[in-house]
């Protein structure tokens, strides 16, 4: 709220002439602005304007409370800053007006139309768009809740060929209606300092702007001014990037892939992603500099850096689905968001309890609706929601693998969508990332248990019938216990990953579901590949009742995914391997 008080003071003091306007008498050529804040919400509204001596005045008031009361409030301010200039005028002299006194001047206010505003009319009612208040000869043209930015701010890496995505909050506005004007620093003339301008505008007028190798070595300027889409529009504000554009790191693993997705798909097909993107608060640890990732250079493991490969790879794909895991929560608020905002992307997110980074699903606004969310964490669903109550029971008789699967943070994010242009065709696209431990096939078979229940309860019960898309990090290969009862809908009570840990936490039971689902991507050799193991953990399952495969996406080639040795890379954001594939319905 502070920001937009900023803002508004800022307009109060440099805002260009209104238009005139008749209520209450003659009008003068030009008006000042009166700025009201008044949102529902809140018990109180500000009024902001500046009075004919130049002094600003902000004012917070009952939402309730009468007019006429605010009213008076402003004749006294405006009597006081005339008391003050200690002089007192030829008229005032004349009615024997005291030394250091002023008269109180008339205050009104009047509608659009030119009527009067009755002062027992409450503040919230009064003060309308378009009214105009009247203070003794001067005149202020009522601004009621216009657009302001509550924040602007850039990325702090800025890579020449990668897409600058601004972080752009607003209140009474949105992105989309917002006017964007970017600048580039002058660069210096041979032997001496720029002459003219510090700033040279681009072209460029659009939200996201992408800077050619010719500017690298110079920063950049955002000029953005606040519109809602009603041709009103706010001040602007201006942000500098914190550094100059820096060369890029050439050719990305992900640039023959952009080649299969340049357009989005029609609307009877869905192109879905799947991407375990690499929390920072994994990264940035000394073991994975050292042990894990010793092969990858320091800067390519710095969030800023890995930021811009993940927004450029993820918006060449032009996908409509998107279902992230391992996102930090402050990587989607300030960077995944916003940016996938600009490509027409919906974003929900959804944390891990114990944790800084969870799971994040983007959905194509022109083609889908969020009907619901269903999101739960495996350990609190099993013990609380009845629907899980038989095999709770069933894992109580295994104490030692009941408490490793409740301290286990895992959760499930569950996303009902309809489509825009045929409400008929819905979607229940699930989203997870399973125990991630070599030895803990068992508790992946609870977690898979417990996530198929819910679907089920989603899929049949609440929205029954509607096609099911899951996708996530299993940590499991198509070898695995969770990749044969997922695909097959079964798991004997023998399988082998119900002693995946050692004689001591074997635990058998006999799981089904009744989906029919099929790994639209199929069984890639590997998608993680790091210097000590490469395999096939992520799938994107799909109900092939109600679903079927127009195109896989190729794979980045094992010579592009080992030019750098494994993952991450200077070339690419993850140590996983986005799954992309195109779908249609039957």
């Amino acid at each position: 709220m502070w920001r937009w008080l900023r803002s508004a003071l800022q307009s109060l003091r440099g805002s260009p002439a209104a238009p005139p306007y008749g209520g209450g008498g003659r009008p003068p050529a030009a008006m000042e602005r009166a700025v009201v804040r008044c949102v529902p919400s809140e018990p109180k509204l500000s009024l902001r304007f500046v009075l004919p001596d130049g002094s600003a005045r902000h004012m917070q008031r009952d939402q309730a409370e009468p007019l006429g009361r605010v009213l008076a409030r402003i004749a006294t301010n405006a009597a006081k800053g005339h008391g003050k200039a200690g002089k007192k005028s030829k008229k005032a002299r004349a009615e024997g007006v005291a030394e250091g006194e002023a008269a109180v001047p008339a205050v009104r206010l009047f509608s659009r139309d030119g009527a009067a505003v009755a002062e027992e009319v409450p503040n919230a009612a009064a003060w309308q768009d378009g009214a105009v208040l009247h203070i003794g000869d001067a005149r202020y043209r009522v601004e009621r809740n216009p657009p302001a930015l509550t924040e602007l701010r850039l990325p702090r890496s800025l890579l020449a060929g990668f897409p600058v995505c601004p972080k752009v909050s607003a209140e009474f506005a949105a992105p989309q209606h917002c006017l964007f004007r970017w600048f580039r620093e002058q660069r210096p003339a041979c032997g001496g300092d720029a002459a003219g301008e510090a700033w040279v505008e681009t072209a460029a007028a659009e939200r996201v702007f992408t800077p050619s190798n010719a500017l690298v070595g110079l920063r950049l300027k955002l000029r953005c001014t606040p519109g809602d889409g009603e041709q009103r529009y706010g001040p602007a504000l201006e942000v500098e990037s914190s550094g100059p554009v820096e060369a890029g790191p050439g050719a990305c693993t992900f640039d023959a892939r952009h080649l299969y997705t340049k357009k989005v798909c029609g609307h009877g097909s869905v192109r879905a992603v799947s991407y375990n993107i690499l929390a920072d608060t994994y990264a940035q640890t000394e073991f994975s500099r050292t042990v894990l990732y010793p092969y990858c250079a320091p800067y390519a493991l710095e969030i800023d850096y890995r930021q811009n490969l993940l927004k450029k790879e993820l918006a060449g794909y032009s996908a409509d689905l998107i279902c992230l895991q391992e996102v930090d929560k402050s990587v989607f608020v300030d960077s995944l968001a916003p940016a996938l905002d600009a490509f027409g992307l919906e974003g929900l997110f959804r944390i891990k309890e114990k944790q800084h980074e969870g799971l994040a699903t983007f959905y194509r606004r022109d083609k889908f609706s969020l009907l619901s969310q269903h999101d739960i964490a495996f350990s609190e669903a099993l013990l609380s929601e009845p629907l899980h109550k038989e095999l709770c029971e069933q894992l109580a008789k295994y104490p030692l693998v009941q408490e490793k699967v409740l301290q286990r943070s895992s959760v499930l994010q569950v996303s009902v969508l309809q489509s825009t242009t045929d409400p008929s065709r819905k979607l229940c696209v699930a989203n997870t990332h399973l125990y991630w431990h070599p030895k803990g096939g068992n508790i992946r078979l609870i977690q898979i248990a417990v996530a198929m229940s819910h679907i089920k309860h989603v899929a049949c019960d609440l929205y029954p019938r509607i096609p099911v898309i899951f996708c996530g990090d299993f940590n499991s290969t198509p070898s695995s216990g969770t990749y044969s009862f997922i695909s097959s809908g079964g798991i004997a009570e023998d399988h082998e990953d119900w002693l995946s840990n050692g004689e001591e936490e074997r635990c058998s039971m006999s799981l089904s579901h009744p989906f029919k689902l099929l790994s639209a991507c199929g069984e890639p050799a590997y998608t993680n590949y790091v210097g000590g193991f490469h395999g096939c953990l992520d799938y994107i399952f799909i109900d092939r009742n109600a679903l079927e495969v127009e195109q896989v996406i190729p794979l980045p080639s094992h010579e592009e995914i080992t030019t750098h040795q494994a993952l991450p890379s200077v070339s690419h954001p993850s140590d996983h391997i986005a799954l992309i594939c195109d779908l249609k319905w039957k």
